[in-house]
Formats: C-alpha cells, sequence, structure tokens
C-alpha cells in the first residue's frame, strides 16, 4: 500500500473549517437540530408493540394482484 497522505483536507472540508470559524453559532443550530430529529430516549415497550405489530411482506409487492387480495 504506500504511507497515507493524512495532512490532506479536501476543499470541502476546508470550506467547512472557514465557514465555521467565521459562524460559530452554526454549531450549536447543528446541535440543536440534531437533538431534535435524532437525539431521541427510546421506549422499549413501544419499539417491542411495534415490532409485535408487524405484518409480513408479501413475497413479491410488484404482482399485479398484490392489492386486490
Amino acid at each position: 500500500m504506500g504511507d497515507v497522505n493524512s495532512s490532506y483536507v479536501s476543499d470541502h472540508q476546508t470550506w467547512m473549517n472557514e465557514q465555521l470559524a467565521k459562524n460559530p453559532e452554526w454549531v450549536e443550530s447543528q446541535k440543536a437540530g440534531r437533538a431534535l430529529w435524532w437525539d431521541k430516549k427510546q421506549d422499549t415497550d413501544t419499539t417491542a408493540r411495534n415490532a409485535e405489530s408487524r405484518m409480513p411482506h408479501k413475497s413479491y409487492p410488484y404482482d399485479v394482484n398484490f392489492f386486490g387480495e
């Protein structure tokens, strides 16, 4: 393999670093957005209920009779 150049920084990463340096409030905004959409507490009862209520999929959903049954 060869030596890995770990000092390489892409144009996009350079641009992002510059923008974050100019706009440090973006970091808090990113954290707030992540907390809003992704960082949620998991409820094991709800997760188990959802798993139990799943219906098995038909073997081939593109069959012309798929929705007629």
